[in-house]
């Protein structure tokens, strides 16, 4: 089955900016919808964007503007570009590919282990 890995989180000053990565192995993601998730402390996981095998993109609100995903199917990797990030922001960052309406996409690859991002002065 194709594996994930996330990485390029960190600690940033609110504000800041971050770009996250996320490689495919043991298969191609070439064909697949691709979400970013994230999960804060205490909170359910929850779709942040996805980007269709034909480019559509789509956000959850609070990150509209913020952040843009893209893909590069020729590196088999996915990306989360992280702008004017806020508190709020701060998370465990997961991606996976999907089925379904873009606004509710069900993910159904394996977890990788993914990128914590923490946002704070």
């Amino acid at each position: 089955q194709v594996q994930l890995v996330e990485s390029g989180g960190g600690l940033v000053q609110p504000g800041g900016s971050l770009r996250l990565s996320c490689a495919a192995s043991r298969g191609s993601i070439s064909f697949y919808a691709m979400g970013w998730y994230r999960q804060a402390p205490g909170k359910q996981r929850e779709l942040v964007a996805v980007i269709t095998n034909g480019g559509r993109r789509d956000y959850l609100d609070s990150v509209k503007g913020r952040f843009t995903i893209s893909r590069d199917n020729a590196k088999n990797t996915v990306y989360l570009q992280m702008n004017s990030l806020e508190p709020e922001d701060t998370a465990v960052y997961y991606c996976n590919a999907g089925i379904g309406p873009t606004t509710t996409m069900t993910p159904f690859l394996s977890w990788g282990q993914g990128t914590q991002v923490t946002v704070s002065s």
